[in-house]
C-alpha cells in the first residue's frame, strides 16, 4: 500500500522542518510543506494530499482556519490542527470548519501518529458511510420510479382493458335481448363487435405481457436461422386478410441473402406493429411499401406509408411506453407497439430511424445483423 501523502502547513522553522523530517520515520509521504494559506490551497490543488496538518496561526491574509475551510469545501481532505495556543474566538472558527483533530505544541511522536491516523480512519468511515447512504438514496429513488412506473402503466392498461370489455358486455347484453325479434344479419354485426372487442382485449393483454419481460429484463432472444423472405411475405398475406383489407400494402426485397439467424417472435413484434401503425394511421386506400434490402451482413426492413405523419414535438417521446402522439385523435391504440418495437431492435442489437412529415407520411428504418449474435 502506498504511503498516505500528508501536506504540512507551518510557518515556524523548525517545527517545518521537523514534521519534514520525522513523517517520513512514521510512514508516510510529504507531499509539500508551505507556510501560508494561499500557497496551502494551491498545494492540496495540485497533490490532492490524503490529509493537511494546518498550523492556525500563519501570517499573510489567509489564516489556517480560513485556509481549512476552503480545503475541506472544495477538495474533501480531512484536517489537523497544529497550535500552541489560541483564543476563544479562534478556536471556535476552528471548530466550526469541522477538524479531524488537534495537536497541542509541542507534541510526540506517538501524539502525532495517532492523531494521523484517527483523522485518516475516521475519514474513510466517513467517505463509506456517504457512499452507502447516496446508494441507498438511489436505490430508494430507482425502487420509487419503479413503483410509479408500474402504478401508471398497470393504471393505463386497465384503462385499454375497460374499454373493449365495456363494448363486449354492452354488445351481448344487447344481443340477448333481442335474439327473438332481430334477423341474423343483425344478430351476425353484434357478434362481430364482440369477436373485434375481444380480439382488441387480447393484443393488450399480450402487449402489456411482452412489455413487462422486457422492462423486467426477461424479455428473451433466441436466435434461429430464418428465411427472411417468406417470413415477410406470410406476415404481408396476414395483415391484407386482417386490417389490411382497404389497404395496398407492396412488399419487395433485393439483396442476395435470404436466410438469416434472428429470432422470429422479436422479428415479428417489429414488423408487426411497425406495419400495423402504417395501415392504422393511413388514410382508406392508401398505399404501404414495405422494403426488405439484405447486403453487407445487415438486414435493412424499410416501411413507407402516407398516413398523418409524426409531429416533431413528439420525436423524442415515440418509443416510451404508452405514449401516443398529439395527432391521433380517436383512433384506437394503447401507446405499446413502438415501445416493444424498440426492446425488441436493442435485443438483436440492431438500429431504427425515423423520418416523418406531418400529413405527408412516415418511412421507419430498422437495421439488424443477419448473423444474429
Amino acid at each position: 500500500m502506498a504511503a498516505r501523502q500528508i501536506l504540512v502547513v507551518e510557518d515556524e522553522f523548525m517545527v517545518a522542518k521537523y514534521l519534514h523530517f520525522k513523517l517520513p520515520k512514521l510512514g508516510y509521504h510529504v507531499a509539500s510543506v508551505v507556510s501560508s494559506g494561499e500557497a496551502a490551497l494551491e498545494k492540496a490543488a495540485q497533490t490532492k494530499p490524503d490529509l493537511v496538518l494546518m498550523d492556525i496561526n500563519l501570517k499573510g491574509q489567509m489564516d489556517g482556519v480560513e485556509a481549512a475551510a476552503q480545503i475541506r469545501s472544495r477538495f474533501n481532505i480531512p484536517v489537523v490542527y497544529l497550535t500552541a495556543c489560541a483564543d476563544e474566538q479562534t478556536l471556535k472558527r476552528a471548530g466550526i470548519t469541522e477538524p479531524f483533530g488537534y495537536l497541542l505544541k509541542p507534541f510526540q511522536d506517538n501524539q502525532l501518529q495517532t492523531t494521523i491516523e484517527i483523522a485518516l480512519h475516521r475519514h474513510q468511515a466517513e467517505a463509506r458511510l456517504r457512499s452507502g447512504l447516496e446508494t441507498s438514496e438511489k436505490l430508494r429513488k430507482e425502487a420509487e420510479e419503479l413503483s410509479d412506473k408500474k402504478t401508471r402503466h398497470l393504471s393505463i392498461a386497465s384503462h385499454e382493458l375497460r374499454n373493449p370489455l365495456t363494448t363486449i358486455l354492452l354488445s351481448a347484453e344487447t344481443l340477448a335481448s333481442n335474439l327473438d325479434r332481430w334477423d341474423d344479419q343483425k344478430k351476425l354485426r353484434y357478434l362481430h363487435f364482440i369477436q373485434g372487442a375481444a380480439e382488441n382485449m387480447s393484443r393488450v393483454i399480450e402487449d402489456v405481457l411482452v412489455m413487462g419481460r422486457a422492462e423486467a429484463g426477461k424479455l428473451e432472444f433466441k436466435p434461429a436461422r430464418l428465411d427472411l423472405e417468406n417470413f415477410c411475405r406470410n406476415l404481408v398475406e396476414e395483415l391484407l386478410l386482417g386490417i389490411g383489407k382497404n389497404h395496398r400494402l407492396i412488399f419487395s426485397r433485393t439483396g442476395t441473402h435470404r436466410t438469416t439467424v434472428m429470432d422470429k417472435q422479436l422479428l415479428r413484434h417489429i414488423l408487426i406493429n411497425l406495419l400495423s401503425n402504417a395501415i392504422k394511421y393511413s388514410p382508406t386506400d392508401s398505399t404501404i411499401n414495405f422494403t426488405l434490402i439484405c447486403e453487407a451482413g445487415v438486414a435493412v426492413f424499410q416501411i413507407q406509408d402516407a398516413g398523418i405523419g409524426i409531429p416533431p414535438e413528439d420525436m423524442h417521446r415515440l418509443f416510451e411506453a404508452f405514449y401516443r402522439c398529439s395527432n391521433v385523435d380517436t383512433i384506437a391504440g394503447n401507446g405499446l407497439g413502438l415501445a416493444i418495437v424498440k426492446k425488441a431492435v436493442d435485443l438483436h442489437k440492431g438500429e431504427i430511424a425515423v423520418e416523418s412529415e406531418v400529413g405527408v407520411g412516415t418511412i421507419f428504418t430498422v437495421t439488424l445483423p443477419l448473423s444474429g449474435e
